[in-house]
This record gives structure tokens, C-alpha cells and sequence, in this order.
């Protein structure tokens, strides 16, 4: 038996699926995590099975509350799937310029990368999976495939790189083959409208996706 478990880059998926969406001019952020996986399992051979799928992302507290409350419907089906979320946050930051003498405040996305890096060595070191797929394009998690590599010789890991993110650097450090997904299988793994949950209230997609 070989058990998968996906880790998701949440923010590098969100704005590949905002790509996606443009290049198709079709809605793709009612995306299905547990089926998007799935539909990738054969690639890893018969005895492929889902163990585990992780999701970090952070609420944006910052922006309009309608955003978060959107973000907040897709993580109540996600949950209700068995996807594993992890919130990070966003942390404050003032730019300041010299040309106006002008501070502007920005926000930061912290924590994700080194959630995930730690969570690779937890589902490793605990034996929990067979292979890791890493859903993300960003470099920023390769010390930590690095490492798992050498104190986890066994186990393999690749990256799912989403769709517009294919990045050479990491598919050179994956231990395993790689696959790029593209924006049809963002298309083809939306929940339905609305999502019944098991306890059979309904959450329905906000009417701007």
C-alpha cells in the first residue's frame, strides 16, 4: 500500500486558481480539495490510497469581512470533506518611503512555509504516509524537502506544482515524478451548489465566485 498525503500551499493555489480563472473566464474557486486529489491518485500506482490532506492558509482579517466570510464557507466544506486546516495569519508591516516620507502599511502572510516544512518531518518521522505531495510552487519549502530526504530515504516526495507554478528547482529535489495540474482539473472538481454537509445543513457558494 502506498498512503498519500497532500499538504497544500493554500495562498500559491488561490492565485493560481484567480490565473486559471482569467485565462478560462470560468469560476474556479469553489474548489473541491478531497476530489482534486483524488483524481490524482492513479498516477501514483493501484495501490495508491488518500491518507491525509492538509490545507495552510490564513484569514484576511484586513480586508472586507465578505472576504473572509467567503473564505470561511469554503473551509466549513473543506472540513467537511476530512481536509485538515491549518490557519496562519497575517502580520502587520509599514513600508516606509523616502522619496514622500510616507509610511503605508502592508500584510504579510506568516507561518505557512514553516507549518508546512514542520509538517512534512511530523508525517514522515510518525510514519503516517508513504509519499508527501507538496501542492505548491514556492521554493521557500526546499530546505525542508532537503532534509527529508536525508533523515527519510525511504519515503518520496513530489510536488504537485498548480496550475501557471511549475518550478524546475523543486522538481529536481522531489523524489518522485511530479505533475503539473491545469486549469480543467480546477474546473472539474467544484462542489456543487449549494454543498449539503453531513449533518445536513447547507453552505452555498457565495454568489461573487
Amino acid at each position: 500500500m502506498n498512503r498519500i498525503s497532500f499538504l497544500i500551499d493554500g495562498f500559491n493555489l488561490y492565485h493560481s486558481i484567480v490565473e486559471a480563472s482569467k485565462a478560462t473566464k470560468a469560476s474556479m474557486k469553489w474548489l473541491d480539495f478531497r476530489r482534486l486529489c483524488t483524481s490524482y491518485l492513479y498516477l501514483f500506482g493501484k495501490d495508491a490510497t488518500l491518507e491525509e490532506i492538509h490545507y495552510f492558509t490564513a484569514l484576511a482579517h484586513h480586508k472586507s469581512q465578505d472576504k473572509v466570510d467567503r473564505h470561511r464557507k469554503l473551509i466549513t466544506c473543506l472540513e467537511d470533506t476530512g481536509v485538515l486546516v491549518e490557519l496562519g495569519r497575517f502580520k502587520p508591516k509599514d513600508i516606509h518611503c523616502s522619496g514622500c516620507n510616507r509610511s503605508t502599511r502592508h500584510y504579510e502572510e506568516k507561518e505557512t512555509d514553516v507549518a508546512i516544512s514542520v509538517k512534512v518531518i511530523e508525517l514522515l518521522l510518525l510514519d503516517r504516509c508513504d509519499t508527501v505531495v507538496l501542492m505548491t510552487g514556492d521554493t521557500d519549502i526546499a530546505p525542508a524537502v532537503r532534509t527529508a530526504r536525508r533523515l527519510f530515504p525511504q519515503k518520496r516526495i513530489c510536488f504537485a506544482f498548480p496550475f501557471g507554478r511549475k518550478n524546475k528547482e523543486l522538481a529536481k529535489l522531489a523524489t518522485d515524478q511530479c505533475f503539473t495540474m491545469s486549469a480543467q482539473s480546477y474546473a472539474s472538481n467544484q462542489f456543487p451548489d449549494p454543498v449539503v454537509l453531513r449533518d445536513g445543513s447547507k453552505v452555498r457558494k457565495p454568489s461573487t465566485w
